[in-house]
């Protein structure tokens, strides 16, 4: 039977403390970026002060949950030379860290002796996993819930590893 996934913006109001995503890939092609990728690679440069231009809702669900003393944390793994999208991805990270998140950059190089989970996936207050499977081209397929304690564990504890090795953005250079 498919499982039905909340959204995320329903699986974050539900969160108490934390909320970690770890991202592995190093091209994304997920239609709802598909404009601004297009504009970043034109030029586009985003103004922080312009909120308007680029504040999105789920800025607003971060936001809220930061409010509300929720840590998120991101932690992205990326290949070096980076790619195109992964440029991309660097240049609007301050939105990211704008509505609340500490993100932090890890290149491959450094992950070899590290346990990765295979998929993308966001860990809501240590109990529940929201994974996201990705076609091998980027394009988004499926999301996925999983809560049984052991995989949680082990998926926290692989995210944990890769955020105590990771640069914080700031330091991080492309």
């Amino acid at each position: 039977m498919p499982q039905t996934v909340p959204p995320f913006a329903e699986l974050l109001a539900g969160c108490s403390r934390s909320a970690v995503h770890l991202e592995t890939r190093d091209v994304y092609g997920v239609v709802e970026e598909d404009e601004d990728f297009a504009a970043w690679r034109d030029g586009w440069e985003c103004d922080l002060d312009d909120r308007s231009s680029w504040w999105n809702g789920f800025h607003d669900s971060v936001a809220d949950a930061v409010a509300r003393g929720v840590v998120m944390r991101r932690a992205r793994v990326v290949s070096e030379p980076v790619s195109e999208y992964i440029r991309y991805e660097h240049s609007c990270t301050p939105q990211n860290l704008a509505a609340g998140e500490d993100v932090r950059w890890l290149p491959r190089r450094h992950a070899s002796d590290l346990l990765l989970p295979g998929n993308d996936l966001w860990i809501f207050d240590d109990r529940l996993i929201r994974f996201s499977l990705f076609a091998g081209d980027g394009r988004f397929v499926e999301d996925f819930i999983e809560d049984a304690p052991g995989v949680v564990k082990r998926h926290a504890e692989a995210f944990e590893a890769v955020w105590e090795r990771a640069t914080p953005h700031a330091d991080y250079r492309i």
